[in-house]
């Protein structure tokens, strides 16, 4: 019987976790363990947050009472040092020893830093927690001469707030059009050049070396035979997922922690949700998938898994992003298209863009335009049959091919 559970971690897996076993009924104790001062929400980081727009408090996950509302035990600023499945304990770095009956592994991951020589410098920021953030806004000054490494989504929404910032930006990456499986070659394309119509010199190569000079930071570029001059630097290059607790308590990792449907590791009493969890399907392990909502639903499942209750319906996955004043939305697969069909223009204040097979969306992706993603999504996961050519059509509404 379940009646202690403690969550390692307070970020949108964890708390998300927490809120599911209650809204699920759970009357136990529930604990979320988190090293920080409270769980926040990370995607403010590269904007608002990075910006000066909102403070700490305002990218907060949940206010300091929903903790007091939902019975949830928040031990914050400590760190779990070691698990014991086998015996029901946690032990943790200020000497505690919490008893679990269960445990959610919600332990995130850090900035990937890869071995760059010179990559150490002071100069070289990355943006994974709050921490990061502060110390990147002073070097984010007005006139500054900013390097993005990595053109992604952590990457082309930090080049697109050094700008908004009055830095001189320059956006490198090996892949000439980066996102281009998840949005498609057009929209991908489109996507990125909104960088160089505004101002951001573009570069399509990948980085040798950094060197401290001085005051500045330079970056030896594949291909350029001179080095290139910085205030700073700053990685978007990817995260590695935290696995050392699980693997000192002797789980299964692999590039993850490795889990079930039911979001449960190598040991029964342990779970781990969010960007480090890796689910094994038919004996296959899938690709970690490392988006907000998926975090969020990697929490339901495992509140559900908790419950003894049935975990929620699968939805096919979706992702935004937000540069140069446009939204992006995504959903499906859309490497996956056989067919896109666009609906609008580029040039329009907003657009979609649909991916089809065998007569059925599989995916959709949109500019400024969060109403086609929707019904896109329910397309996808009802499996409602398609006409491309009503797709298209900007006067058709989407709520009537909804319903098939």
């Amino acid at each position: 019987m379940t009646e202690r559970v403690v969550i390692v971690g307070g970020g949108i897996a964890g708390v998300s976790t927490a809120g599911a076993l209650r809204a699920g009924g759970f009357d136990g104790d529930v604990t979320i363990v988190d090293p920080g001062e409270f769980p926040y929400d990370r995607p403010p980081l590269s904007k608002d947050f990075l910006l000066g727009v909102k403070n700490g408090e305002q990218i907060a996950l949940q206010p300091p009472r929903w903790y007091d509302d939902q019975r949830v035990r928040l031990v914050n600023r400590t760190a779990v040092t070691a698990l014991h499945p086998a015996e029901g304990k946690v032990e943790l770095s200020d000497g505690t020893v919490l008893l679990a009956d269960r445990v959610v592994l919600a332990t995130g991951g850090a900035a990937a830093r890869p071995p760059i020589p010179g990559i150490g410098s002071e100069r070289v920021h990355v943006l994974r927690t709050a921490e990061d953030a502060d110390r990147l806004r002073p070097a984010l000054a007005p006139g500054a001469d900013v390097l993005v490494v990595g053109a992604g989504l952590i990457g082309a929404e930090v080049a697109s707030t050094a700008l908004r910032l009055g830095c001189e930006v320059t956006l490198v990456d090996p892949v000439a059009v980066p996102l281009t499986a998840a949005l498609g070659p057009d929209l991908a394309a489109w996507l990125h050049g909104l960088h160089a119509r505004h101002g951001i010199t573009a570069v399509q190569a990948g980085v040798e070396a950094f060197a401290d000079r001085g005051e500045r930071i330079e970056a030896r570029l594949a291909g350029e035979s001179a080095a290139r001059s910085y205030d700073a630097v700053v990685l978007g290059v990817g995260m590695v997922p935290h696995t050392g607790l699980a693997e000192r308590a002797g789980l299964e990792v692999d590039r993850g922690i490795v889990v079930d449907a039911g979001q449960v590791t190598s040991h029964p009493h342990v779970l781990a949700v969010g960007d480090p969890a890796r689910t094994r399907h038919d004996g296959v392990l899938l690709p970690r998938t490392e988006h907000w909502e998926a975090a969020r639903h990697d929490g339901a499942r495992a509140a559900a898994t908790l419950l003894g209750a049935e975990a929620p319906a699968p939805t096919a996955p979706w992702f935004w992003t937000d540069r140069h004043g446009r939204h992006v939305e995504a959903v499906g697969h859309m490497d996956a298209a056989e067919l896109t069909v666009v609906r609008g223009g580029f040039d329009d204040p907003s657009f979609a863009v649909f991916g089809l097979r065998d007569g059925f969306v599989v995916a959709a992706a949109a500019v400024d335009d969060s109403t086609a993603v929707r019904a896109a999504r329910r397309m996808i996961d009802r499996r409602v049959p398609a006409d491309a050519g009503k797709l298209a059509d900007p006067a058709v509404n989407l709520r009537g091919l909804m319903r098939g």
